[in-house]
């Protein structure tokens, strides 16, 4: 059975970090891309960061670029994201979403298992 587990959530101050963690099962990291996506109150999905199943290809929306990093561990099977330098529109609902393909790409038609998502408040 495929699971994706999101954690590491929380309250930050403006230009404080999170690093959230999905611990995954049921498939292997090293075989499928993966991505971190948002949903802030009142808007649309947003996809945030990809991962290639190597490990080696990372790709970030223009609004978290320099300020993100997307990582993976493969042997614990957990997928990452270090986020620096919040800002309150960082402010969201986040979730690992597994994808179809190889690659992390934005297309969001392409994950076809998703977390349960864990809130990132960023308020003074």
């Amino acid at each position: 059975e495929v699971q994706l587990v999101e954690s590491g959530g929380g309250f930050a101050q403006p230009g404080g970090s999170l690093r959230l963690s999905c611990a995954v099962a049921g498939f292997s990291l090293s075989s499928y891309g993966m991505s971190w996506v948002r949903r802030a109150p009142g808007k649309e999905l947003e996809w945030v960061s990809g991962i290639n199943n190597g490990g080696d290809m990372t790709t970030y929306a223009d609004s978290v670029k320099g300020r993100f990093t997307i990582s993976r561990d493969s042997v614990k099977n957990t997928l990452y994201l270090e986020m620096n330098s919040l800002k309150p529109e960082d402010s969201a609902e986040y979730y690992c979403a597994k994808s179809v393909t190889a690659y992390g790409s934005s297309r969001l038609e392409e994950y076809n298992y998703w977390g349960q998502g864990t809130q990132v408040t960023v308020s003074s």
